[in-house]
């Protein structure tokens, strides 16, 4: 059992031009499940999902937020989860009915799309990637998806359990020259061959650097500093006020006639803002023109 709790490490096959990130999300992972009681099949894919974004967005230098979004007319319609810069996770998963366990098409419908947002911050432009999600596995579809989008070859490995999600992500490095690793490459058909052989318990139970002495045992590895992951979310009273702020003051009001306060609930984290009349009332004084009550000289 790993003693790295939230924990992600990243690391160097030393003699190759492969490196790679290997992650456990252990408190995290529950703080997710504390806030939603998913079906085993919806827990699952989340929890893939869930340790893929960390994994990616440690091969990224940002100070925004990396999403990874996945929509489709299955029975689990939608899946989201979001890594920051600052190393802060959280998800969610919408589902109807009965969720089967089976392949991608099944799950998520088959017009189902896998979407990648990088958003960089600061009013910067966001890139996107956008491809059909395909393959058996959400680790078939990320492979295919950093196919068609990487410069660099990218493979990905996925658990998830109830106590944790695990994954472990191998990516080929540019030469000296720049030059970017070949998926063709005697280097990177090695690493990933050897990296295949891991079962999902492997991924789950063992700690760094015993599964990558079990899978690259006949390599110099080089295990880096290990990083803190951890369930945050972004929701704020000040970002819900901000929000009514957008619907107007009319509806709002509306509202309050109808139901005697606003509630807001938080998707990720299941947070509640209320606010009554006084509170709601105060969001709009500042937009309301005021009276003009002259000036007095004396």
């Amino acid at each position: 059992m790993s003693d790295e709790r939230d924990t992600l490490h990243r690391f160097l096959l030393e003699r190759t031009a492969v490196r790679g990130e290997w992650v456990h999300l252990d408190d995290a992972w529950k703080a997710l499940l504390e806030r939603h009681d998913y079906p085993p099949v919806v827990r699952a894919r989340l929890g893939e999902a869930y340790a893929a974004v960390a994994l990616i967005a440690a091969t990224l230098k940002f100070d925004g937020a990396l999403i990874l979004q996945i929509t489709g007319s299955g029975p689990l319609h939608l899946l989201v989860v979001q890594a920051t810069g600052s190393r802060a996770l959280r998800g969610l998963a919408r589902y109807r009915g009965e969720v089967p366990d089976g392949d991608l098409a099944e799950i998520f419908g088959d017009d189902a799309r896998l979407v990648i947002t990088l958003d960089p911050g600061a009013g910067r432009d966001r890139y996107q990637g956008v491809v059909e999600l395909g393959g058996g596995s959400l680790s078939a579809a990320l492979d295919r998806y950093f196919e068609r989008s990487e410069q660099l070859p990218t493979r990905v490995w996925l658990a998830a359990g109830t106590e944790r999600a695990a994954g472990l992500l191998l990516q080929g490095m540019p030469a000296a020259d720049g030059t970017p690793t070949r998926p063709d490459s005697e280097d990177w058909i090695r690493a990933t061959l050897l990296a295949d052989t891991v079962a999902a318990e492997e991924l789950l139970q063992l700690p760094a650097q015993a599964l990558l002495l079990r899978l690259f045992h006949e390599e110099r590895v080089r295990l880096l500093e290990g990083h803190v992951m951890r369930f945050a979310c972004g929701c704020s009273r000040q970002k819900v006020e901000e929000m009514l702020r957008g619907l107007g003051a009319d509806e709002v009001r509306a509202t309050l006639a109808e139901e005697g306060r606003v509630e807001v609930t938080c998707e990720f984290c299941n947070a509640r803002y209320r606010l009554d009349a006084i509170d709601a009332e105060a969001l709009f004084a500042s937009a309301d023109p005021q009276p003009d009550v002259g000036s007095t000289r004396h």
